[in-house]
């Protein structure tokens, strides 16, 4: 709470400051701020204003600036940068961190930087680039101590005083043989409290395991999660130790996910910039809306089907958006917790059929329940016995096919390689609208004409 209101508090001080035109006091603000509070800073503000600030930025910040922003912010700022800044703006970064921020340059500026690395940092970087940057190897960290079995505690303590420095976040070195395969992890604090002639394989632990490089982001998120890490080796598929990853990686794919879980929700990219022009930004959201429309449409044929039975009774046109919106919240319900349990790999053959059950129970009994409040309601409403048992029996039948399109839809999404948070929602509201609308109308032309 206090960290948002600390970057609430910059914001508005930057903005004031901008306004009244006092840069030297905003230059000093913004450079005393950690990269990525600087990086959240200009996502915030309006494009003219983040120009500004980008310009009072100093130059050895814009790389980390530049990593920590969202791409589409980050293609903004790169787009007005020249060539020789944005050279000298990503010198001595990471490889980790340039290799994510390489795909963004343009080709001239890319071959420079890669041009400018010397033999060593060119073949760790092609090592990085390898991998895609959803899995593990693209999240790894190249920067690893590793040291051999058969050495003194003691060794490696002088091998650590003469490298000077240890890569940051680390809490243990990695064991491995001659060829650099893993052979196990000696945490920092077994080598500090040990005697130091205590031999690496004495103390050396294999619970913890490696995680194969191509191994899936979400994959490395349940494997730090279920296994309490702060950091793993990454092998290639020979079992040699080509990485790491630290929980702060983890924990920034966890915010990733979410963000990709919420805007795919809506049809829209995590990376949008909410400051971005109106026209693309309209372009980007109008495919959804025309997906949205034309499943709009087919609800609306299946409502012109009925067009005489509502002409007759025109109270089935006062209840109709009943129905198919109960059938909507429930089928989101169970939606909901099956996507759920797709990205959390809770859910296979061997229980699936048990989930489904359970679901169907769930949806049916809420039907018969609510089902009975609207058919009381609809005939002290309407004094109409009939219309009650209509709307009642329509309500049953679309929570209970809501239920088991909740269940279905994710899994067969997901089956044809589509994300179920990206068109889950769309397909659900067709199927309730059309079963519901069908089963209003169909019962009530059946029974009440």
């Amino acid at each position: 709470m206090e960290s948002k209101e600390h970057n609430q508090g910059n914001l508005k001080l930057l903005r004031e400051q901008l306004d009244s035109g006092r840069m030297r006091a905003a230059r000093v603000m913004i450079n005393s701020l950690h990269p990525a509070e600087i990086g959240h800073l200009l996502e915030s503000l309006p494009r003219r204003d983040r120009a500004l600030v980008w310009e009072i930025i100093d130059h050895e910040l814009e790389g980390d600036v530049l990593v920590e922003v969202a791409e589409a912010v980050r293609d903004d700022l790169i787009r007005g940068m020249p060539h020789e800044e944005l050279i000298a703006a990503v010198d001595g970064m990471e490889l980790d961190d340039l290799a994510d921020l390489l795909a963004d340059l343009p080709e001239t500026v890319t071959q420079a930087v890669v041009e400018s690395l010397d033999a060593l940092d060119q073949e760790r970087l092609q090592q990085v680039l390898r991998y895609d940057e959803d899995s593990a190897g693209g999240l790894m960290n190249i920067d690893i101590v590793t040291v051999r079995s058969d050495v003194t505690l003691d060794v490696v303590s002088r091998y650590l005083r003469a490298r000077g420095h240890i890569p940051d976040g680390t809490d243990a070195i990695f064991v491995v043989d001659r060829q650099n395969h893993y052979i196990g992890t000696v945490f920092l604090s077994r080598l500090l409290t040990t005697d130091p002639n205590a031999l690496v394989s004495s103390v050396m632990s294999t619970d913890v395991k490696p995680i194969p490089a191509r191994t899936s982001s979400h994959e490395v998120v349940w494997e730090f999660e279920h296994r309490d890490l702060l950091s793993a080796p990454v092998v290639d598929r020979n079992g040699i130790v080509v990485g790491r990853i630290t929980v702060d990686d983890v924990l920034d794919e966890i915010r990733d996910e979410a963000e990709r879980s919420l805007m795919s929700a809506a049809g829209l990219d995590q990376e949008d910039d909410m400051f971005a022009p109106v026209v693309p930004s309209a372009l980007r959201r109008a495919i959804w809306l025309g997906v949205n429309l034309m499943t709009a449409f087919v609800a609306a044929s299946v409502v012109d089907l009925f067009q005489s039975s509502i002409d007759k009774i025109v109270l089935l046109a006062v209840l109709m958006p009943v129905v198919p919106s109960m059938g909507g919240v429930a089928g989101t319900q169970s939606l909901t917790i099956i996507t759920r349990a797709i990205a959390l790999k809770q859910i296979d053959r061997s229980n699936a059929h048990g989930i489904l059950q359970k679901e169907l129970a769930v949806g049916l009994l809420n039907g018969i329940l609510w089902a009975t409040v609207v058919a009381l309601a609809t005939y002290l409403w309407f004094d109409n016995w009939r219309l009650g048992g209509v709307i009642a029996a329509a309500m049953v039948i679309n929570l209970f096919v809501a239920a088991f399109a909740g269940f279905s839809i994710p899994l067969i999404l997901k089956k044809i390689n589509i994300d179920p948070a990206l068109a889950g929602g769309v397909v659900l509201t067709t199927v309730t609208d059309v079963i519901g609308y069908a089963a209003f109308l169909g019962l009530g032309a059946l029974f009440l004409l």
